[in-house]
């Protein structure tokens, strides 16, 4: 399967980077540092209770928010490197998220870098700066 990124072709032996993610973007495969987590909101819909968190991912080349839902929320902590396979890329108010979504999923794969710290989540994100 080939994915397509700013006009050209990606093979999943190429490695997709956060800076490469575009709204509406699907088969997302993308590895990266959870940098960030928000409180857990409790919901329900259509009679049935769920969870949802918002995370910060971060990469080499930027950061995206990450929605974790339910069982996804438990297996993800600051610090943990997570892989997610066959994701979802959409926008919400302006800002690009993630999402395992229906048919994604989500592993963790190990721990990430030094700058995968609370601390470092403080910090300001270069990144979205406006030139």
């Amino acid at each position: 399967m080939k994915n397509t990124v700013e006009g050209r072709k990606l093979t999943f032996k190429e490695k997709m980077q956060i800076k490469d993610l575009q709204p509406k973007q699907g088969n997302v495969e993308i590895t990266a540092d959870v940098v960030e987590l928000s409180d857990v909101r409790e919901f329900e819909k259509f009679g049935k209770p769920g969870r949802v968190c918002n995370a910060v991912l971060k990469d080499e080349t930027g950061k995206i928010a990450l929605t974790l839902w339910n069982e996804e929320i438990d297996s993800v902590k600051v610090g943990a490197k997570v892989k997610i396979s066959n994701g979802w890329v959409n926008e919400w108010q302006g800002e690009l998220q993630l999402s395992a979504g229906r048919f994604g999923k989500l592993e963790v794969v190990g721990e990430g870098d030094a700058s995968a710290s609370p601390a470092a989540a403080q910090e300001p994100d270069v990144t979205e700066e406006k030139l």
